[in-house]
């Protein structure tokens, strides 16, 4: 036990009524709701104690954000910080099927029947809640929220099905020390800016500002002082404490919202109790007065206050804390020592690849013509064969619109399938893989651009924090469906530097669940195009379509006018994980991908013996194909353009190991750098000459 649960009986006898003009069955309902979070902490203590619990941050302090669900319909999708149990409580009453404490419970002690993440996380998330589960990374969830906003109205617009009703209005929570971080900030300017150009952004901001992040203290005033005056932004600010005030104002941020179709920032005032978690020892940089000073404040006193202005006596209220405890212990009892995911094979399931006949099935139609296409014009015919497939697809980006993109990839597609489906966005990576992420939870298809590979880095948790987990910590149960491309590698001509040159793609191959597709061909780039799309709109699979700019516009291979770098528009399917073999050479396989692939080419046509595999896809990787590939002659070249620690070959000479090859290994890579401005990129990128040097060794050791 501690201070705030066993003195509460004293200090609700020493209270003193507080008449509110709220009914008492709507105080007693949100205030059962407040109870059963600061019990549902309580018991996720003691269930840490008997070995049966794995998480204790807890929501004591923050239950007043129980008004908040009263305000909005059960309806409106929510995206809840980690101290919203009695948000997520008072939501599922609206619901007389739901065990909102149950739920919580169940999540505390990692059960397999908990009913969102099914045991692999503690979050606030159910479907049939509208709640969209949030793992604890700080704001990550906000440009989701963002994108939910954005897309109710553009769902309607195009006439698409969309879970969530034409006037719904999306709530995120999150604290006062998130409120600062870059994902916050960004995401709540990407808002603003939609909305000050007259899109419909329904968007409220629920910030429960309790004062201390962990043991950073935020100043006071501060949240008011960086969101009481943005324009654009209506600020709503009510104490956390009181029921009643919290009610009343988020009644009124909510009914703002909801006519306007603008954004609303509501401040709750809060106070944090318990710590920040079971482990914090909140002595070591709080004093005494301080936590007696926000024991004081404890909003479940402030709900006693007013009920007892209804005709509850104090033994009334202690009663109802009492009968609240014995039946969250008795769930606890029960879930303790439940079935947990017992298997590496159970935990990942969620994360399964697509269904390659159900990929098959959905693909988009193809449209024809005799002409042979560069790499960028098969990229931008496959597009629009997505857009004119799928009425929900959407294609967005930094500059793609009006002008087409940088190279042009996308050059006539706003003309041809409007404003409202291809369009511009600000230049905030974040913002654009947020906006995203709430598209494909809500009804659409999202096909976004980041314009060079460098670029993504400073987003890239938006697609390990966010999309791939979303389907982990759901079970499925809620999608983001989404093909990300990105323009990048190296070896552009005339323009260059590290940020249009960038090779680094490890921490997209780190991310579990996400199809990365790295095509070199023009008919490869379309099929594969092709088939990320119908995986995402069937399966809910996230893919990264990496884009070599090198190889863009490039129509010859070996000399000049031979035309051997273009080809016709794809008829035939590729399904994820499968590479593409040149050559039927019996002495040497030269393994490579994106520009590797030209170079390599380039060598096998010296060295009769050699064959050469494509990869194409570089996660999955394709082996299949690669161990066949290899045994067949017993010697392998990896050629990769990408770093030598960290970059792809160590993952391919790895997968050929554990499969069991033991013939001849070397790689050829790229040097441990950035790639720098001008002739000296030669220097520390992969060269042809440099795969034809290891290519003759590996023949003739």
């Amino acid at each position: 036990m501690t201070a705030v649960d066993e003195l509460f009986a004293d200090r609700v006898r020493a209270l003193k009524p507080v008449p509110c003009d709220h009914p008492a069955d709507v105080l007693l309902s949100l205030y059962d709701a407040q109870l059963g979070s600061r019990h549902a902490d309580l018991a996720a203590r003691w269930l840490q104690s008997q070995g049966h619990g794995y998480y204790t941050i807890g929501s004591a302090g923050h239950e007043g954000n129980a008004a908040v669900a009263a305000a909005l319909q059960p309806t409106d999708p929510a995206l809840l910080h980690y101290r919203s149990g009695a948000f997520y409580l008072a939501r599922a009453a609206q619901y007389q099927d739901k065990d909102g404490l149950r739920d919580i419970l169940l999540g505390v002690a990692a059960a397999t029947s908990e009913p969102i993440s099914g045991g692999r996380h503690k979050v606030f998330g159910r479907h049939d809640l509208a709640i969209i589960p949030q793992t604890s990374t700080i704001a990550s969830h906000l440009p989701r929220a963002m994108g939910v906003a954005f897309s109710i109205a553009r769902a309607a617009k195009l006439g698409v099905p969309s879970p969530w009703p034409a006037d719904a209005v999306v709530v995120a929570s999150f604290g006062d020390a998130s409120a600062n971080h870059s994902t916050a900030t960004g995401a709540i300017n990407a808002a603003l800016h939609a909305s000050y150009q007259g899109i419909p952004m329904p968007l409220l901001l629920v910030c429960e500002d309790n004062g201390i992040g962990i043991s950073v203290r935020t100043p006071d005033g501060w949240i008011k002082q960086a969101y009481g005056q943005r324009h654009g932004l209506r600020y709503f600010d009510a104490d956390g404490t009181d029921l009643a005030a919290t009610l009343t104002m988020a009644t009124e941020a909510a009914t703002f919202v909801r006519r306007n179709r603008r954004p609303a920032f509501l401040r709750l005032r809060t106070v944090r109790l318990m710590g920040h978690a079971g482990s914090d020892v909140e002595a070591a940089y709080r004093t005494p007065a301080e936590l007696l000073a926000d024991e004081e404040l404890d909003p479940l006193l402030g709900t006693a206050r007013l009920l007892l202005a209804t005709g509850y006596d104090a033994d009334d209220v202690i009663e109802l804390y009492e009968n609240k405890r014995a039946e969250v212990l008795g769930i606890a009892r029960e879930v303790a020592g439940l079935p947990q995911l017992s298997s590496a094979a159970a935990v990942a399931a969620p994360l399964a690849l697509p269904d390659p006949a159900i990929v098959e099935e959905s693909l988009p139609r193809r449209s024809t013509g005799p002409e042979l296409l560069t790499l960028s014009q098969s990229i931008n015919r496959a597009l629009s064969d997505v857009l004119a497939s799928y009425p929900e697809a959407l294609a967005f980006g930094e500059d793609i619109a009006r002008k087409g993109g940088v190279y042009g990839v996308t050059r006539g597609l706003q003309k041809s399938f409007g404003a409202a489906r291809v369009f511009d966005t600000l230049l905030d990576e974040q913002s654009i893989l947020g906006l995203a992420l709430g598209a494909g939870v809500s009804g659409l298809l999202p096909l976004p651009e980041i314009q060079y590979l460098a670029y993504l880095h400073n987003a890239e948790d938006q697609l390990r924090g966010e999309a791939a987990s979303l389907k982990f910590f759901s079970q499925g149960q809620y999608r983001n469906p989404m093909v990300l491309r990105i323009a990048g590698y190296g070896y552009q001509k005339g323009f260059g530097g590290h940020f249009h040159n960038d090779d680094a793609i490890g921490v997209l191959r780190d991310i579990p669940g996400l199809v990365i597709a790295s095509p070199s061909r023009p008919d490869d780039a379309a099929a594969m195009l092709q088939t990320c799309a119908a995986a995402a709109r069937a399966e809910g699979t996230v893919s990264v379509f990496l884009e070599p700019i090198a190889l863009y516009h490039r129509r010859d291979l070996h000399v000049d006018g031979d035309d051997e770098w273009v080809a016709a528009y794809p008829t035939e399917h590729v399904p994820i994980g499968r590479g593409r073999t040149y050559g039927d050479g019996r002495e040497l396989t030269i393994v490579t991908f994106g520009n590797g692939l030209p170079m390599s080419l380039r060598v096998a046509a010296r060295l009769p013996g050699a064959r050469v595999l494509d990869l194409r896809w570089l996660a999955p990787l394709p082996l299949e194909d690669l161990l066949r590939e290899a045994t067949t002659t017993g010697r392998v070249l990896v050629v990769d353009e990408t770093r030598r620690s960290g970059g792809v070959s160590e993952g391919i000479l790895a997968t050929l190991i554990d499969a069991g090859y033991t013939g001849a290994l070397a790689r050829v890579t790229s040097e441990d750098s950035f790639v720098p401005l001008g002739n000296a990129a030669r220097q520390v990128l992969l060269s042809e000459q440099t795969i034809d040097s290891a290519a003759r060794k590996l023949l003739h050791p």
